[in-house]
């Protein structure tokens, strides 16, 4: 099953005041994906996750899960969709305190009516082994931990063996050793064809799926900006966000001018541009063609003085960018030295690269 949020927007109403969590959050998650929702605490991805299950409604834009508008449902109709298509696994795992925790598994199984009675109870105990838990069956909630409870509600979430498994902080009660071993039963489940959303503020966890999408002050950063500086963390990239400014340029226009001052730095989020280097006859020659997921604009705010060379969208195309202001600038490479160290190596090739230029007129560089 897929998963895609069209212009998102969750706004809550506390105490006379509108607090907008999700702001026009556009996502899509592919059948068989393995996801991390990465972000502060109130960044909004837990906000975003109860969307996708459909605990709680957008104010405006669209769910979609498996062809189906989550928001257009009835609510009659959504528990007994949702307990059918999605594992659910809550932060603070909310098992029933009055039931031991085989009956914790099977209720979701009886209350969609799944299973014969018999192959519940099988089937519990298998997925209660599978997370080890099988020897504390029969035990209460209040008897075991809580990180022996967070495994019975994992094992409660694939009760109904659903095509989504969506996990609010799964292993944030658990030791690494446990949390390691639920993160290769995550891992086989979509070895299996299953779609696996995991909320979580841990950055290692994080990099171990194959995508992870990062929530800021309620957006999500974009893609390319990530791929451009991959060495800046959450708490770094949650800062960056609100001072990233969108700019889009028509195709052939001028972006950045050789011997202009730099105010800016500049990452390519659509479309292409082309770097292009003044010579002493007065014709600038072409030296590179920069695409989505590259930067811009550093070398002037980094080393200081003009512009080295001239930057234009492509004669194709137009082109958007994310702009960052010098301030915003230095205090990112500040507060991150492994960004600093590879974007110093990069100006290092790009001036070596531009120094050969002007010396033999051909090449590329950027």
């Amino acid at each position: 099953m897929s998963i895609e949020l069209t212009q998102v927007v969750k706004t809550f109403q506390t105490a006379g005041n509108a607090y907008t969590a999700l702001k026009g959050i556009d996502l899509k998650i592919g059948h068989g994906e393995f996801v991390a929702i990465v972000g502060k605490s109130g960044s909004g991805k837990s906000t975003l996750i109860n969307m996708i299950t459909g605990i709680d409604t957008p104010t405006s834009g669209s769910v979609t899960v498996g062809g189906v508008d989550v928001t257009r449902m009835r609510r009659s109709h959504l528990a007994q969709w949702r307990g059918r298509n999605l594992g659910i696994i809550f932060q603070f795992f909310q098992l029933l305190p009055t039931l031991t925790l085989l009956e914790n598994v099977m209720l979701p199984m009886d209350f969609c009516n799944m299973y014969s009675s018999k192959e519940r109870r099988s089937r519990g105990l298998a997925l209660l082994e599978q997370v080890g838990m099988a020897e504390h069956a029969h035990k209460m909630p209040g008897m075991v931990s809580g990180g022996q409870q967070q495994r019975v509600a994992i094992a409660r979430s694939l009760a109904n063996d659903p095509p989504i498994i969506v996990a609010d902080e799964p292993t944030g009660s658990l030791d690494s050793k446990t949390a390691d071993a639920i993160f290769r039963l995550f891992e086989r489940l979509v070895e299996s064809g299953k779609t696996v959303v995991m909320v979580t503020h841990d950055n290692d966890l994080a990099k171990k799926v194959r995508r992870s999408v990062i929530v800021a002050d309620g957006e999500i950063v974009n893609q390319y900006v990530l791929q451009a500086l991959p060495n800046l963390d959450v708490d770094m990239l949650t800062q960056l966000q609100p001072v990233l400014v969108q700019r889009q340029f028509a195709p052939g226009e001028v972006i950045i001018r050789a011997g202009d001052e730099g105010d800016q730095a500049y990452i390519i989020t659509k479309g292409v541009v082309e770097v292009f280097l003044p010579v002493p006859s007065g014709d600038d020659i072409h030296v590179a063609t920069l695409r989505e997921g590259q930067y811009f604009g550093e070398i002037a705010l980094v080393r200081g003085g003009p512009r080295t060379a001239t930057v234009r969208a492509s004669e194709q195309e137009g082109v958007e960018l994310m702009a960052i202001g010098r301030e915003a600038f230095g205090g990112m490479l500040s507060g991150s030295a492994l960004t600093q160290e590879e974007m110093n190596e990069v100006i290092r090739v790009r001036l070596e690269e531009l120094s050969r230029m002007r010396g033999d007129g051909h090449g590329a560089s950027s």
